[in-house]
This record gives structure tokens, sequence and C-alpha cells, in this order.
């Protein structure tokens, strides 16, 4: 590992590579990210894992507010997410990960402004989701934000990797939108089985399989018995595992 100038990592100290991540989009999502990275590495001690520095920048302005913004007020989290970005490359990081979904719409300013390598949650997502419908001749399901599912965040990562999406209708988006908002973002308790109904509605309506293309959808994934279900696709998953393999350790054998 190479700091940059100003800098503040000790390469004697940190194993490289060390892995930024620019969190809190949002908290809970990001510190569910967190535990699966540990569970995820085939680690026999403390130094065998990761090492990282985070950032939880809950404050970070709505992705989706942003997004179906028609009036110009709603706060830009572009700028933001940038921003800390460039912190973590300055304090010396090595690859930057970012465990949010809808603000992957927002990820050309990181691009811009930053040359630590990007490993993209949509895109290892998009790619898995793929290999799950491949010859089935069915679409993928995309379970997301309604700022995700406007900016076709996923309909557009799907399509370049040869897989068709399939969008939620209305009344099947309000429910996801229900758990999403009304019940994780809100620290409330989640209705297991409107989750449960959401995933066999869109099975039942001929999709391959269900991305969880938003990270507040993986914590319910983690936390309410569903990990290891193979009707979903889990994006936090995803990015835990290809997190760990860019950093060149070893999978635990539940998630390889």
């Amino acid at each position: 590992m190479t700091a940059p100038e100003g800098g503040h990592l000790d390469p004697a100290s940190w194993h490289a590579p060390v892995v930024g991540v620019i969190g809190g989009l949002g908290p809970a999502a990001t510190a569910v990210f967190l535990d699966v990275l540990v569970r995820a590495t085939d680690a026999r001690s403390d130094q065998e894992h990761l090492d990282l520095l985070v950032s939880q920048h809950s404050s970070t302005p709505d992705r989706t507010a942003k997004i179906l913004d028609t009036d110009g007020t709603a706060a830009d989290p572009g700028p933001v997410i940038a921003a800390d970005a460039r912190m973590l490359e300055r304090a010396g990081v090595d690859l930057l990960v970012l465990p949010c979904n809808t603000a992957h719409h927002f990820v050309r300013g990181v691009h811009e402004s930053t040359s630590v390598p990007f490993l993209s949650i949509v895109e290892v997502t998009a790619a898995a989701a793929a290999r799950a419908v491949e010859g089935t001749g069915r679409p993928v399901a995309v379970f997301a934000t309604e700022g995700n599912v406007h900016a076709e965040v996923f309909q557009d990562a799907l399509r370049d990797v040869g897989a068709e999406a399939c969008v939620p209708d209305r009344a099947l988006q309000d429910r996801i939108n229900t758990i999403i908002y009304e019940q994780v973002k809100a620290n409330r308790p989640v209705d297991r089985e409107l989750f449960e109904g959401c995933v066999d509605e869109a099975l039942a309506a001929g999709a391959g399989t269900v991305v969880l293309g938003c990270t507040e959808l993986s914590v319910v994934y983690d936390q309410q018995g569903f990990r290891g279900d193979p009707r979903m696709i889990d994006s936090l998953t995803e990015l835990a595992r290809h997190t760990i393999t860019a950093a060149c350790r070893p999978l635990a054998p539940a998630f390889a």
C-alpha cells in the first residue's frame, strides 16, 4: 500500500489492500455490510481480517429524493459522496466500496475525483443475477428504491450483462417502499410475511430470481432468516464477497 501525500495510514501497521467504505447510506445497511464482511472472511484470527476505513456519513442527502426531484430543491448527495471518497483516498485506502445501490447513480463524481479502484455493488449483483437466470428465458425482478428504479440503475446494469429486468407494478413497489422506508429506515419491526409475499409475487409473475437491489432489503435478508434463500440475489452479500476476493482474502465456506 502506498498512501498519497498527506495520507495518515502507516504502511508498516496497516495490511494492504485497505478498503475504504463510503457508508451511512443508510446506517443499518453499512453496519450489516461490515458484519457480513467479517462472517464471509475465512479468518482464524483478528489479523487475518480486512483492514478498513469506514465513513459512516449518515447525514448524506437522500438519494431517491434527489433523483425524483422535480423542482430543484432537493439536496444533492453526489458532491458529498465524492468528497467522502476523496477523504478516504487521502487517508490511503487502496479500494473503495459503496454499500448503497441507489447511490450508484451518483458515482460519476467518485470516478472523476479519485484514482482509487472502485468496486460497484450494482455491477457485481447484476452479474450474479444474470448467472442465476441464464438459460431460463426469465427476467430478473428488481426490488429497489423508487429512485433506483426511476434512474434505471439495475435495468441498465442487467442489460449490459445480457439479462432482462422486470420492475414491480405500482402496488408491489408501494409494499417494497413500506419495508424500506417505514420499517428498516425508520428502525421499526420488519413485517417478514410482507417481505416474503413480495418475493413470491414477483416469482409467480414469471421472474427467475429477485435482486435485492436496496441494502435496506439486505438488512431484512440478513436479519430475518432469509440468508441462503435461493429465490434471491442479495446485493450486500455480493459486494461483501467481491470485496474480500478483491482484497485477496479467502471466502468462508458458507459464502464461497
